[in-house]
């Protein structure tokens, strides 16, 4: 059986907008793995922050974050990674973690700038552990990632009930949205024979980088990066998408899922320095979860 990962469709039309396509053309084979190295396996074990991508019975996608004492993430084969961790009741993207799932992890080290993805299926999942099957994994540059020192503290104390949906949003939510420098976005497609495809990812800017219209609207400059086009690519065959906005210093996590439009050239992408394309986003629904994380110190500064 051909265990190669390779370009959907989507992946390699954004490719060909830049002549990526043939740049790439056959290196999927040393760009996407199947099975954790040696190296990834100590990264994830010594993590205390993940980022999950998932998806819920309506199909909406949803960015969510865990975390928890370095050794909450292992891998006892590998072609698995072992969260050692729930997720709360209130979050929207516990739905889409069990068995049979696809599901989407984002490893991150911030004082390192590290990362790696791995994208794959849920094999068993019950309240205290949730078991991932391989399917794929590969590394990201360290670009636009703040370096951080987290130090994750006890689980939260607040009632499981601190969960606001919000119909529009407010100061508190505008507030973290255009003072962010880092958010995740997850995004997923359905393919033939292949079947359901997660993805999450980082995204990082100066403060201000996302713009924020009166009716809502998030405007999301793309930089240049990887190259690989795996969000964007998602984006032009399902355009939908989860965003995950973390602050830092309280743990607050506002997680917003709805449609994306993506603005390959025009006027626009001028107004944005640095921008080579851009996407919109518009939510359907929002929710703030207050004390989703629980940082004992969240300090921060830049290299």
């Amino acid at each position: 059986m051909d265990k190669v990962v390779r370009w959907h469709g989507g992946e390699r039309a954004l490719q060909r907008t830049i002549g990526a396509d043939v740049v790439f053309e056959g290196l999927e084979s040393r760009i996407f793995h199947t099975q954790l190295s040696e190296q990834q396996r100590l990264f994830f074990a010594g993590l205390s922050f993940l980022v999950i991508g998932a998806v819920d019975d309506e199909g909406d996608v949803w960015a969510t974050v865990a975390s928890g004492i370095p050794g909450f993430l292992s891998s006892p084969n590998v072609t698995t990674l072992r969260v050692h961790a729930a997720l709360s009741e209130t979050d929207p993207a516990r739905q889409g973690v069990v068995a049979g799932a696809s599901l989407a992890l984002l490893g991150i080290d911030f004082a390192t700038r590290r990362r790696y993805r791995l994208n794959g299926k849920v094999i068993e999942s019950s309240p205290s552990q949730v078991d991932i099957r391989t399917a794929q994994v590969f590394g990201n540059c360290p670009k636009y990632i703040k370096v951080r020192r987290l130090v994750v503290g006890p689980p939260p104390s607040v009632p499981e009930d601190q969960r606001e949906e919000l119909s529009t949003l407010d100061d508190e939510a505008r507030s973290l949205i255009e003072s962010a420098e880092t958010f995740f976005v997850a995004s997923y497609v359905d393919l033939p024979e292949l079947g359901r495809q997660v993805d999450v990812s980082h995204r990082g800017g100066p403060p201000g980088f996302i713009r924020l219209g009166q009716d809502g609207l998030l405007t999301v400059p793309d930089y240049m990066g990887n190259r690989f086009f795996n969000t964007l690519g998602n984006f032009a065959v399902n355009p939908r998408a989860g965003l995950a906005f973390l602050d830092f210093e309280r743990g607050t996590l506002l997680q917003l899922s709805g449609s994306v439009e993506l603005v390959l050239d025009g006027p626009d992408i001028d107004t944005f320095p640095g921008a080579e394309r851009l996407w919109k986003f518009a939510a359907r629904t929002t929710i703030r979860r207050r004390s989703a994380i629980a940082f004992q110190r969240a300090n921060s500064w830049l290299v």
